[in-house]
């Protein structure tokens, strides 16, 4: 593993490595992050993921979210604390995905109340969406039809 170009770094397994890195300010934090949550037990990947999503760099706090939508997908779950630091960094942001992965692969009694109530909202401003692009294609289609016919 370098540290100095991030290669090699999604296969670590080692927090106390991480941990290390960390104390030294090295750089691809957030790539390696990605690579404990993947390779080690929720319980020990949870806490770096959290520092890795206050780190000051912010393409590195776009991986750290990106480990956290990992750790969401790997287990099913996530720990109260990467709720709270996904719900710090609010959709709309380098969290989005990672709240979209979690809203998929973590079940909804499993869900924190804030969680839940984006669930309902998603579900919804999708199903209007689609109802929407149905409307305005049908639409389209009429059009077209109605041109097609004042030609002849």
């Amino acid at each position: 593993m370098d540290w100095g170009s991030g290669e090699g770094l999604l296969g670590l397994d080692d927090p106390a490595e991480w941990d290390a890195a960390f104390e030294r300010g090295e750089d691809h934090l957030g790539t390696a992050v990605i690579g404990l949550a993947l390779n080690c037990p929720l319980e020990e990947a949870s806490p770096r993921i959290v520092r890795a999503m206050k780190l000051p760099d912010q393409e590195q706090r776009g991986y750290a979210c990106t480990a956290a939508g990992t750790a969401a997908r790997r287990n099913g779950r996530l720990t109260p604390e990467l709720f709270a630091a996904l719900r710090a960094e609010g959709p709309g942001g380098p969290a989005d995905d990672a709240i979209g992965d979690t809203l998929t692969f973590v079940p909804s009694r499993d869900l924190p109340p804030w969680l839940k109530r984006r669930r309902v909202y998603v579900t919804v401003r999708g199903t209007l969406e689609h109802r929407w692009l149905r409307c305005t294609d049908a639409v389209a289609d009429n059009r077209r039809i109605l041109r097609g016919r004042r030609l002849r």
